[in-house]
């Protein structure tokens, strides 16, 4: 039986709250009492699972981190849902809102933080699904929840075999693959992102992959000034999912 161990207040929390994954035991700091972590013992009483006091230093060598706020659990690995997973679920989605279906791929995101960040940002912005690639990506790892502030326990979250096969995959569901890059021709600002569309970021320092490239219908750009040559991945990508957002979502936004 594969498990792992989570930490945080905020990816515990949202880990009971999306029932997900399968909890086995929680875990609490001696003397770490509060509104949030006596609600998440609750509910983990509630649901059978066995509560653990450890002192500081037996919960920080679990978590293998101090940042763990009191808190952890030993849980079931992340689901991963495949691509037609995805697109079921993104179009169960947009069928309830009247919303587009709006996709982020993230290619060679290999750093847990930027990864957690831009998940946290996806969740935010309405994306239905994100996909990753299962060799050149952080995997959804505990440090990628906390990161993500338990976003992570939400998303709908695909790993694929090849992103360039994925790509032409979504466009014969109708997906428009628009790829951020910064010498795209156009600023996402020019874009018209009122319809199926995938987002496509990439990694640190290196951005999208030439053939990932190659399958993407538009290159587009995040305008910026000064010395600074570009934006972290995940500030870029936030930047991007927002500006979808606010096209869809906003009054008077076009």
């Amino acid at each position: 039986m594969k498990t792992e161990i989570i930490y945080g207040i905020h990816p515990v929390f949202e880990a009971l709250a999306a029932e997900k994954r399968t909890f086995y035991d929680l875990f609490q700091m001696q003397g770490k009492n509060n509104r949030r972590t006596d609600e998440i013992t609750a509910r983990a009483e509630a649901a059978g699972i066995a509560v653990h006091v450890l002192s500081r230093q037996k919960l920080a060598a679990l978590c293998g981190a101090d940042t763990h706020q009191g808190m952890a659990a030993r849980v079931s690995p992340c689901p991963l849902l495949s691509l037609n997973e995805i697109l079921s679920n993104a179009s169960a989605s947009t069928s309830a809102d009247t919303s587009a279906g709006f996709l982020l791929i993230l290619d060679n995101i290999v750093d847990p933080y930027n990864l957690g960040a831009l998940i946290r940002s996806a969740l935010c912005t309405g994306v239905t699904g994100v996909v990753i690639p299962r060799d050149r990506s952080a995997p959804p790892s505990p440090a990628v929840s906390k990161a993500s502030a338990g976003a992570l326990e939400h998303i709908c979250l695909a790993s694929v075999v090849n992103l360039a096969t994925t790509l032409k995959e979504l466009k014969k569901h109708g997906y428009w693959i628009i790829g951020l890059d910064m010498g795209g021709g156009q600023s996402i600002y020019e874009n018209d992102f009122t319809g199926n569309i995938v987002l496509v970021v990439g990694g640190e320092g290196t951005g999208i992959r030439p053939l990932v490239k190659q399958h993407c219908d538009f290159l587009r750009s995040i305008p910026q000034t000064g010395p600074v040559s570009s934006l972290n991945a995940s500030v870029a990508g936030a930047v991007a999912m927002y500006e979808v957002y606010r096209q869809r979502h906003l009054t008077g936004a076009t």
